[in-house]
């Protein structure tokens, strides 16, 4: 990665990844000219003030060019700047770095093909295989476990849908110290009726004074394949900045119900 100097910061800045160097490259220094037209906020204010989902050393590392980040990490990476700092509209940036990201993963892919092994013996051949057995187990075990990126799957007979932001999508600009109500819908993809159901707030991201809500909020009785609303009204901070807000689905004794299914939020811009 190529280096500057820059007035006004001590060592040594990075330049971003040189764009001939292969699809990776090109697409991490897509993100780091992102990250400088966004006014060059450092990692730490892009995940904790700006709210996005990854940590700081996933967000550094998809601008290096070292390899190709996930979906998941870019786009936490792209939305923060492109749609919430420069103001570009969320499902058109989407489109637009999703079609980038898949050309970079599929540059990548055409010109990974591994030169074809040597001929091993026949008990070389058996301890690989069983090594690469133990690690394909292992991957499974990861992939559904895992409660980030795709989805898994919710306890038997249980499941949530999200449907909705019914009011104030993500990306909002709320004025500061101002109220507003925010509203998800939901459908029930389970076979389990939701009677005392809760939404309880879980973590958040944002200013130091935070939007103030409920510790919980109903929601409503819903038959298997019936949709419900739940709001919260929501309370601003007196400071401009961001804020957002996670919430899981409990009981009326405050158990979580829907462990790995992946929180809900919402984000807003207080200005």
């Amino acid at each position: 990665m190529d280096v500057e100097r820059r007035p006004g910061r001590r060592g040594r800045v990075a330049r971003g990844p040189a764009e001939d160097s292969g699809p990776v490259a090109e697409f991490a220094r897509r993100l780091w000219e992102l990250k400088r037209a966004a006014g060059d906020p450092s990692y730490d204010r892009m995940r904790d003030e700006y709210g996005a989902l990854a940590s700081k050393s996933a967000l550094s590392a998809a601008a290096r060019g070292e390899r190709l980040p996930s979906w998941e990490t870019s786009w936490e990476f792209v939305r923060v700047l492109a749609a919430g700092v420069l103001g570009g509209d969320e499902d058109e940036v989407r489109h637009e770095w999703r079609g980038e990201w898949e050309r970079a993963r599929d540059a990548l892919a055409a010109g990974a093909a591994p030169e074809p092994a040597p001929e091993r013996s026949r008990r070389t051949a058996f301890l690989l295989a069983g090594a690469v057995a133990v690690v394909l187990v292992a991957a499974l075990v990861f992939v559904f476990a895992a409660p980030f990126g795709s989805e898994p799957a919710a306890p038997a007979g249980d499941a949530s849908e999200f449907v909705a932001d019914v009011t104030v999508p993500d990306g909002s600009e709320v004025a500061a110290g101002s109220t507003f109500v925010k509203i998800w819908e939901f459908r029930n993809a389970g076979s389990v009726g939701w009677v005392g159901r809760y939404l309880v707030r879980a973590g958040s991201f944002g200013n130091p004074g935070e939007c103030r809500t409920p510790d919980r909020v109903p929601v409503p009785q819903t038959a298997p394949g019936e949709r419900a609303r739940v709001s919260v009204e929501v309370r601003a901070p007196d400071r401009p900045g961001h804020c957002q807000v996670y919430w899981k689905m409990a009981d009326e004794q405050g158990h979580i119900l829907l462990p790995n299914t992946r929180a809900v939020f919402f984000s807003v811009r207080v200005i």
